[in-house]
């Protein structure tokens, strides 16, 4: 859908205007990394061997690299190179953790790291049809973004979801030594597969925590970590969800939110202000309350 500019209540189309190459969309991405993807930036053109990849950057939430790669033309294959990316991580780590250390001025070791929720993000102004319906395996640990730069100084990011989620991506890939190397230790999670560990009073209330959610903002991004569902807007956190066998626990965008009886809420995990919930105690009318402030900050 184009994107329109009112002008005395007349609309004009905002033209697309093309990346001068692959650079300028590096750049522009790499100095916004925490407002788009939510990432802190690590490096730039990381040399391993006779590879070079774009930006590394770091999931602080689940201590995790990702890895990210700019296209400009779409000659190449999403899955071969994503998981051929991914396998140089795993053989290299110690290479990964050096450079955060360098960057971030911290001594970390690789047992520091949770190396099963690592990634790999496509960017392009344009993906091929046959790109878009390789991202339809349950389990892959990759993801594709759109960038679109229009004439008004203006530029969208856009997520590319799967037409449908299929089978396993080992499964119909057995020979890749990539994959199967990958695969053993890199784990895509889904919101199902928390589900299917509660029971459905537990399940149910999920579900209606995440319509307010959407209700309250409909322009928020799902990312599906280890335990959790976390909504994002603009690359920040808005809720995390983690849905147990007896209770949901919540964490808040940071700021000050006060209980039922007016007391302030502490923080708990990653300094988030921490809401634990008993199913048989969920009152929604209350979580909506909180997260419409925490929309609001």
């Amino acid at each position: 859908m184009p994107i329109f500019r009112i002008d005395q209540r007349r609309l004009s189309q905002v033209q697309i205007q093309a990346f001068q190459n692959e650079r300028e969309m590096q750049s522009i991405t790499e100095s916004n990394l925490e407002e788009v993807f939510g990432l802190k930036f690590i490096f730039s053109e990381f040399s391993i061997g006779n590879f070079r990849l774009d930006t590394i950057g770091f999931d602080p939430e689940i201590n995790s690299f990702v890895i990210i790669e700019y296209k400009k033309n779409q000659n190449f294959s999403i899955i071969d190179q994503g998981y051929a990316y991914l396998s140089l991580m795993l053989n290299h780590k110690a290479d990964f953790v050096l450079a955060y250390n360098e960057n971030t001025g911290i001594n970390s070791a690789k047992r520091d790291f949770d190396w099963s929720q690592s990634r790999v993000i496509f960017v392009s102004p344009r993906f091929t049809p046959y790109q878009m319906q390789a991202i339809n395996f349950r389990d892959l640990p990759i993801e594709l973004w759109e960038v679109h730069l229009y004439s008004n100084e203006t530029i969208r990011y856009n997520k590319i979801r799967p037409y449908q989620i299929g089978a396993s991506i080992g499964s119909v890939s057995k020979a890749a030594k990539d994959i199967e190397k990958v695969s053993s230790e890199v784990k895509v999670f889904s919101e199902e597969s928390i589900l299917k560990k509660v029971n459905e009073e537990i399940r149910e209330a999920y579900l209606r925590i995440k319509d307010i959610v959407y209700q309250i903002n409909a322009d928020v991004e799902e990312k599906v970590k280890k335990s959790m569902i976390c909504f994002y807007t603009g690359g920040k956190g808005l809720v995390w969800v983690k849905p147990t066998k007896k209770r949901i626990t919540m964490w808040l965008r940071k700021g000050q939110y006060k209980n039922r009886n007016g007391e302030l809420i502490q923080e708990g995990w990653g300094n988030y202000p921490e809401i634990n919930i008993p199913v048989e105690e969920i009152d929604l009318t209350f979580v909506s309350k909180l997260i419409k402030q925490a929309n609001d900050l």
